[in-house]
This record gives structure tokens, sequence and C-alpha cells, in this order.
């Protein structure tokens, strides 16, 4: 393994999430498709998963989870000197998410931020870039907030996808910590051959009033067998190339943390990388598909259940539209 001075150093000190009032039960969906009971749930492999109403702000659910981290570890709002928005989807085009998430939370105007999205493994590549503005000193104590509302971009004519997704947010407070812990790899690597496998056309310059859209355009479009044929073909060898990079091995990683994209994709992927169950946080089954909240959200999850805090390694995994595949491996 890395010796220890190779680590870049990383602490997470607080985590914390916010999940909306409307829990939805897949017997829910099974009276709105008009299926028999039980269809969904075993389709989806979801009991349940929380939708916000229409008029809800996916700033002050960001907002409520960093209140709620800052609360619960008794940390000051003053010593937040740099907020960071790690998710996929925006609030609007401008100006960036960041801000308005600054406008809803108790932290100092004035108080530096910036938006990081890579879809689903924002959450990963924006710690990546704390770690590194910690190490150089730049912050002290870096905030990362994940929210994500994917309800109000649900196709609901495209059953595939419509039964899988759920909102939430989730927060992780970063320092430099004494250098004993943090980032003992990282990678990130982009296939664009995947990139119409899983989209949201509209929402920036392709698909607008003066180029031309259709509602259609707003709503999230997967192409299921695609894509996860895609992920399959790459995971394995991506994964073998991260742990390399370590000199570890998938046996001596603690906890592994994944983007929960789908029932069947997380246990193809606990198979086929022969993750052990109990070393694999899987919160799917009552939050779906949080899309850039997912992994933040299992971290909390991972933290809170005494799998991360005490062990050796901790692998955060993830794949993303793009295609984009995102590992890390921490120290804690």
């Amino acid at each position: 393994m890395k010796n220890s001075n190779e680590l870049i150093p990383l602490k997470i000190i607080a985590s914390g999430t916010a999940l909306p009032e409307y829990k939805i039960y897949s017997s829910d969906l099974d009276l709105k498709f008009n299926k028999p009971n039980g269809f969904v749930q075993k389709r989806s492999g979801i009991e349940y998963r929380y939708h916000s109403d229409y008029e809800a702000s996916p700033a002050k659910l960001a907002a409520e989870a960093l209140h709620d981290t800052l609360k619960n570890h008794q940390i000051s709002p003053d010593s937040i000197d740099l907020l960071i928005s790690a998710s996929a989807i925006p609030i609007q085009a401008l100006p960036y998410s960041a801000v308005h998430i600054l406008k809803e939370s108790q932290l100092n105007a004035g108080t530096a931020c910036f938006d990081i999205n890579s879809s689903c493994v924002s959450f990963v590549s924006a710690l990546n870039v704390a770690a590194g503005l910690l190490a150089l000193r730049q912050y002290r104590r870096i905030a990362i907030v994940s929210s994500e509302m994917a309800s109000r971009g649900i196709d609901w004519s495209h059953q595939e996808s419509s039964l899988i997704f759920g909102d939430g947010a989730a927060c992780m407070i970063v320092e430099r910590g004494d250098g004993q812990s943090g980032i003992v790899t990282y990678k990130h690597e982009t296939y664009p051959e995947g990139v119409e496998l899983c989209e949201i056309r509209a929402g920036g310059t392709r698909r607008n009033l003066r180029t031309g859209m259709e509602d259609s355009d707003f709503l999230f479009q997967m192409q299921g067998k695609a894509l996860f044929k895609l992920t399959a073909s790459l995971i394995e060898g991506f994964t073998e190339r991260v742990l390399a990079s370590a000199d570890l091995t998938m046996s001596e990683i603690d906890t592994v943390i994944p983007h929960q994209a789908s029932h069947l994709g997380l246990e193809h992927i606990r198979k086929r990388l022969n993750i052990k169950d109990e070393r694999f946080v899987n919160i799917y089954r009552y939050r779906g598909n949080q899309v850039a909240a997912s992994i933040p959200s299992a971290l909390h999850e991972a933290i809170i259940t005494d799998r991360y805090y005490g062990r050796d390694y901790v692998m955060l995994l993830g794949t993303a539209a793009g295609l984009s595949l995102s590992e890390m491996i921490l120290k804690p």
C-alpha cells in the first residue's frame, strides 16, 4: 500500500442530510400506473423514496442539510470559508447554484462559493478539489453540499427510469486535518461514446427557445441497456487501475460506498468487483437514485453506522452520465 506521506491530507469532520417532506411508497406508484400491488417495488427495488413538491427549492434543501450538519456537530457557520455545490442539475442557468445555497444559508455574506458538476459523481470530484485547496492552505474549512430534486425531471411515460429516482441533499464539512487521514488515490475517466445514453437535453444553449426545443428535452432520458453494457465493459478494468495505483486489493477495502444508481446496477457492481455484502453500503431501498446526492448520503450512512471512522480504507465508487467513472480511496 502507499506510504502515508503520499496521502493528500483531508479530514471529514461532520456530515448531515436533508429529505423532502413527501415519502413516496412503491405501492403509491402501483396505483399511479394501474399496476398490481408489489409491481413497482419488484421492478425498482425500492420500498419508498422522497419527492419534493413543485414549490420546494433545492437551495433550501441544501441549506437544511448544511444546517443539520453544523448544528449536530456544534460547528459555527462563521468557520466555513468555502462552500461548494456538488450537484448534477443546476438550480438555473445563471447564476450558479452555490450562490443560491449561500443566500438560503446561515453562512456569512462574502463566503467564497462555486459549483462542481460531473453529474452523479460530482461529490467525489468536489472532495478531490477541496483536498487540493486545503493542501495549498487556501482555505481552512470547506462545506460540500449536494442537493438534487430528480423528481422534477422524471418522464413518467418511461417506465424504466421513472421508478428509480428520489430527492434529497447531503453535506460534508472537511478540513486539512493532521495528515493522518486523506485521499490515498483518485481516478476519473470519461468515455464520450456514452454521451447520449443518459441525458437531459434542455437547460443550456443546445435546446432552448432560439435553437428549438420540445417538452421532452427537459426530462431525463436514458438508454438503459446500452448504458449498462458500456458500464459493465469498463468498470472492472477501471477498478483494477485504481487499486493498483494504491498498491491495494479489493479485500483490503473495509467499506465500499457506491452511487445508488439502481438495485440491479448495485448488485452487478458488487458481484463483478467481488465485494462482500457487509462491506457494501446500500441505502437504495429507502432513497432511490438521488443523483449527485447519492454518494454523500451513503457516506453519511456509513459514518453514522460506524463503517467509516476507524477503518483502514474506504472506497467511493460511481458512474455518471458522460459516461464517466470515478473512484476514490480514503484513509479515514
